[in-house]
């Protein structure tokens, strides 16, 4: 048996949602749409989440899809305010291609961590089921907005990168966020920066990156009640090897299933980099790499 047949299908299922058309990929929507429907159809597919598109780009997106069957194609829509929420799901719901599975919602920096949960209860009425992560702010207000989502169906949104260096936190940041919201037991996904498998200094920028599988087996350690210190080291290794190695011993079925329902899934502005780099470390089979990247070049 493999490595990629040992691990537990449930751990990369869904793992990716296609961030296309956000940086640094900025891919643009009349290419990123035909390019995610392709992604849906390889041999990979069961890797992909759902496209990621902003509310201001709902009007654009009714166009690409309005010879899609009713509800078949799958979004998570990001919203930059709580009062923004509201108005954004009608419009999604007036597109008959488009199934809302996620949204992720920013808060303003004069929200207060109490308002967030009632804002978000008054913007759903009549939509049970709805999936919210909420942007947890890099300020002081974070320990408060978990605490605040802790026991409610809203889940947390973790930033982990950007355009700019001051954008990825640190290891230390990330481990106590991710400790945190284990100890809150509140889900999470994971946003921007996450460019590669293992954390990496990019050569064009410089930039400190965290690496996607550094924060699967953060997640991991978190719920089993390591301390932020084993969480950061985690975070910091940069031997995919390792890494590997880490997440083969440590997740049988019940074990990889807890940590997806806790770690729901990270953007990407390109599927296919993931899936190559997973399969080159040995976690998935090199069967399902694709031969071509349908949404082009990302950085």
């Amino acid at each position: 048996m493999t490595a990629a047949e040992r691990l537990p299908a449930v751990l990369l299922q869904g793992l990716c949602d296609d961030a296309a058309i956000f940086p640094p990929g900025n891919l643009a929507l009349d290419l990123a749409v035909p390019a995610h429907l392709e992604h849906l159809r390889a041999p990979h597919a069961s890797l992909v989440g759902p496209f990621i598109v902003a509310a201001a780009r709902l009007d654009e997106l009714a166009t690409l899809v309005a010879d899609q069957p009713a509800g078949s194609f799958a979004v998570a829509l990001t919203v930059p305010a709580l009062e923004a929420l509201a108005p954004a799901l009608a419009a999604a719901d007036a597109i008959p291609a488009v199934r809302v599975e996620g949204v992720e919602v920013a808060l303003a920096t004069e929200t207060a961590p109490d308002a967030v949960v009632p804002a978000l209860d008054a913007a759903l009425a009549g939509r049970p089921g709805t999936t919210v992560f909420v942007e947890v702010p890099r300020d002081r207000r974070r320990p408060d907005v978990i605490a605040a989502l802790a026991g409610t169906a809203y889940l947390a949104k973790l930033r982990t990168g950007g355009v700019r260096a001051d954008l990825y936190p640190d290891e230390a940041e990330l481990a106590e966020a991710v400790v945190a919201t284990a100890r809150a037991g509140v889900p999470f996904k994971a946003t921007a920066g996450l460019h590669h498998a293992v954390r990496n200094t990019d050569p064009a920028t410089g930039f400190e990156q965290h690496g996607f599988v550094n924060l699967i087996a953060a997640v991991d350690a978190a719920l089993d009640g390591a301390d932020v210190e084993e969480v950061q080291r985690l975070l910091a290794e940069r031997d995919g090897r390792v890494l590997a190695g880490f997440l083969l011993d440590a997740l049988d079925d019940e074990a990889a299933a807890r940590l997806r329902a806790q770690f729901r899934s990270f953007g990407t502005c390109s599927i296919a980099e993931p899936v190559e780099e997973l399969a080159d470390l040995g976690l998935l089979d090199p069967a399902l790499v694709p031969t071509t990247t349908p949404e082009g070049p990302t950085r």
